[in-house]
């Protein structure tokens, strides 16, 4: 009876600690939060060097997490707008907390809300970004409709991803995103998905010694 008791208690641990993982809101979820911005660092920076960000340019992260990319943003745009949004109330939190300062220059705003409901208007945004955070949208295919919604027309979206089907690391990473009940897509079904949503200019870029992937279109 103790060791059944001792499987279903580990069960039930793994379940909590992965819906944290997929949104903060306790102590531990800010805990993965602030090693998620530490993490992705470099994988980010690698990916926006795919896309030209200028000064002025008004720009979406979704997803915004612990608020790493924001920061990263408002420097090379820094006579832009820089918005975020994560449906996750531990993510606004330690993101707000992390750019207070862009916050209270007005350089920065940070609200809850879901990529399914963007609440801005149609045409805002010269670039949305989205780091490791598509495997957790509801709908992929209408969740990347309501981003193209808020693009101006020539406005691009980037995906940047440490995790696809066919990556170097997918035979560790694949059952991890299946545990976590996330999309998992090759550099194929990324094109695909891209294309079906209704972007044009679709590119795909491969970082195969890192595992990593970058996903580009415009509007």
């Amino acid at each position: 009876m103790k060791p059944l008791l001792s499987y279903i208690l580990l069960l039930l641990a793994m379940a909590y600690i992965l819906n944290q993982v997929r949104k903060p809101t306790k102590w531990i979820g800010r805990f993965f939060v602030w090693m998620m911005n530490m993490s992705h660092s470099r994988l980010t920076a690698w990916g926006l060097r795919h896309v030209i960000i200028e000064k002025r340019f008004t720009i979406l992260d979704v997803g915004c997490g612990g608020g790493g990319t924001i920061e990263r943003l408002a420097a090379l745009a820094p006579d832009g707008m820089i918005y975020g949004v994560d449906y996750a109330r531990g993510s606004i939190a330690a993101s707000r907390a992390k750019n207070a300062r862009l916050i209270k220059a007005g350089r920065v705003e940070i609200e809850q809300a879901s990529v399914s409901h963007l609440p801005f208007p149609d045409g805002k945004f010269d670039l949305v970004t989205a780091v490791e955070t598509q495997y957790y949208w509801p709908n992929l295919v209408t969740d990347m409709q309501e981003v193209l919604r808020v693009l101006k027309p020539g406005g691009a979206l980037i995906i940047i991803a440490e995790s696809y089907k066919g990556g170097r690391h997918d035979w560790l990473q694949r059952p991890v995103m299946k545990l976590l009940k996330s999309a998992h897509l090759s550099v194929a079904e990324h094109r695909d998905l891209f294309s079906t949503a209704g972007y044009k200019d679709i590119q795909i870029f491969e970082e195969r010694e890192k595992g990593w992937i970058c996903g580009i279109g415009s509007k």
